[in-house]
């Protein structure tokens, strides 16, 4: 059953651009997983499904290297940092079930008109977001993506599949940054027992990934898959709050 949650979870994030790392957090939460352990297999996760996504983004000429990359270096020493902070069960919980309401709203929020013009004055200060999302994804096992994208959507910071090809490459390396930082804390023995119950998750993101880019490009609507997505996120989150 949790094989088959995160299949789903695969499939409706890479529908919409984003690895489901937060997502993935909570099942295993709810399931009774090691919650130490859990950012390694969320952040592996997101690290299967946005990998192929940023290399289809990089082939086709849509991602804004510079602006992305500048996001991405700012966020990850932060993500690593997140991957070495201790934290204490109860707290970990909240800031988890907290982050995936708001990634919820997030994804319901609605997205301006995709139109020519000059950014926003805030865009220029996005190198701020990008920090506590770097930290955050190191420390709970998501991968920031899905707050940073509504924020450059509503600065106007570049055009949709630009900002969907960021959100990808923003997600990839916040996730190999938590995971270093995860490794450091945890150690060889714990990582490889993590990744050892993991790996019929892997696998079934692995699939669900590749059919989730698929949907993306020839079933569903972009904004049904996002209410989809927004609603599986939104009830795990409440789901850990609850409990």
């Amino acid at each position: 059953m949790l094989a088959l949650g995160f299949f789903v979870t695969a499939v409706l994030y890479a529908s919409v651009g984003f690895g489901g790392g937060s997502t993935y957090s909570a099942l295993l939460a709810l399931a009774g997983f090691d919650y130490r352990l859990l950012p390694i297999v969320s952040l592996c996760c997101n690290v299967v499904v946005v990998t192929g996504s940023t290399v289809r983004f990089a082939r086709a000429g849509l991602v804004p290297w510079r602006g992305a990359l500048t996001l991405a270096l700012v966020a990850a020493p932060l993500a690593f940092l997140g991957g070495l902070t201790p934290v204490k069960q109860a707290t970990f919980i909240v800031l988890l079930g907290a982050s995936l309401i708001l990634a919820g709203l997030a994804l319901l929020a609605p997205r301006p008109a995709d139109i020519e013009g000059q950014p926003a004055a805030a865009a220029k200060w996005m190198g701020l977001a990008a920090a506590p999302l770097g930290y955050l994804a190191g420390l709970v096992g998501i991968g920031g993506g899905i707050f940073l994208a509504p924020l450059l959507h509503l600065t106007r910071w570049s055009r949709a599949r630009q900002i969907a090809a960021t959100a990808s490459l923003f997600i990839l390396v916040n996730s190999i940054a938590g995971l270093i930082g995860q490794f450091a804390k945890n150690g060889p023995q714990r990582f490889a027992e993590a990744l050892g119950g993991g790996l019929p998750l892997l696998l079934a993101v692995l699939v669900g990934g590749q059919i989730g880019s698929l949907l993306a490009q020839r079933l569903l609507p972009e904004k049904v898959i996002r209410w989809l997505t927004a609603a599986l996120t939104i009830w795990a989150g409440s789901q850990l709050l609850l409990r």
